[in-house]
């Protein structure tokens, strides 16, 4: 009976692990820019890979008798270093001007740095631009 809920629960995290690591594989394909991307490579790679390494740290520690402490510091080192690289690698990308998807309605992060979203001429300009350049290109 034991053998049954400890083959279950590797199975679980083994499969879990690889379906998250698959959804975030094709979110990193199909989502439409950079920081959604991310947000796809960060949270369902964490949990993907997290769950494979339980999923292992549980086989062996039950069925080679060897409790592997590293396993778990990786799933640790995964789940504080990735979330918080994706964030700095977006706050660089936005101080960077990288546009967001155009049918983002709220940026949050820069009505927290200027004030307000009240966009310059600048700007609406440099949209237009952009959206002309686009319907040429397609």
């Amino acid at each position: 009976m034991t053998e049954i809920i400890i083959v279950s629960l590797i199975t679980f995290f083994l499969i879990g692990g690889a379906f998250f690591t698959i959804v975030s594989a094709v979110g990193v394909i199909r989502l439409p820019d950079t920081y959604t991307r991310l947000h796809a490579a960060s949270k369902s790679s964490t949990l993907g890979v997290g769950m494979t390494l339980i999923g292992v740290f549980i086989y062996f520690a039950y069925y080679h008798a060897e409790v592997d402490t590293q396993l778990l510091l990786a799933v640790l080192f995964i789940f504080i270093s990735a979330p918080v690289g994706a964030h700095l690698v977006a706050r660089s990308a936005f101080h960077s001007d990288v546009e967001p998807y155009q049918l983002t309605i709220l940026n949050e992060l820069k009505r927290d740095e200027t004030g307000s979203e009240v966009e310059t001429e600048e700007t609406v300009r440099l949209k237009i631009e952009r959206s002309k350049n686009k319907e040429l290109n397609d």
